[in-house]
């Protein structure tokens, strides 16, 4: 498990390869990498497993951010969307009363980039996992 980004990321996996620990003999599994372009070329380090929101929504979503706003969203602002939406749902679920009843309930919620399970007073962002490989994200559930 590798929880690095960006250069940081491609350093500590090559650095890895010197030691002879290879991707093909182990899996490297990181954090969100929110399909960074990058890693699609740095094939020395392939495959590698990360866990992130559905990648059809959210390219869709940065499409139509940037016709909107004409520059790409970052990752907060990926969040915040759906966040804006889950705080309106339930709401709506407890009868406009805002309290801590309202996360007491098992319930799912399907916003535009994903999918949130509200759970023992908790809400969990449903992520998908994905692997770089063959200069592709590919996704693997």
């Amino acid at each position: 498990m590798i929880s690095d980004f960006d250069e940081s990321l491609k350093s500590v996996t090559t650095s890895l390869l010197y030691t002879d620990v290879s991707p093909e003999e182990k899996y490297f599994i990181t954090l969100n990498q929110w399909f960074d372009e990058s890693l699609l070329k740095e094939t020395s380090s392939q495959p590698l497993y990360f866990p992130s929101a559905n990648k059809k929504n959210y390219d869709k979503f940065s499409a139509e951010y940037f016709e909107k706003y004409n520059q790409y969203p970052n990752q907060l602002s990926f969040l915040s969307y759906d966040l804006v939406g889950l705080v309106y749902y339930l709401i709506l679920q407890n009868n406009s009363v805002i309290d801590q009843n309202m996360f007491t309930k098992k319930t799912l919620f399907r916003g535009k980039v994903g999918i949130f399970e509200i759970k023992n007073n908790k809400i969990n962002h449903i992520l998908n996992f994905y692997k770089v490989e063959d200069e592709k994200f590919k996704k693997v559930f």
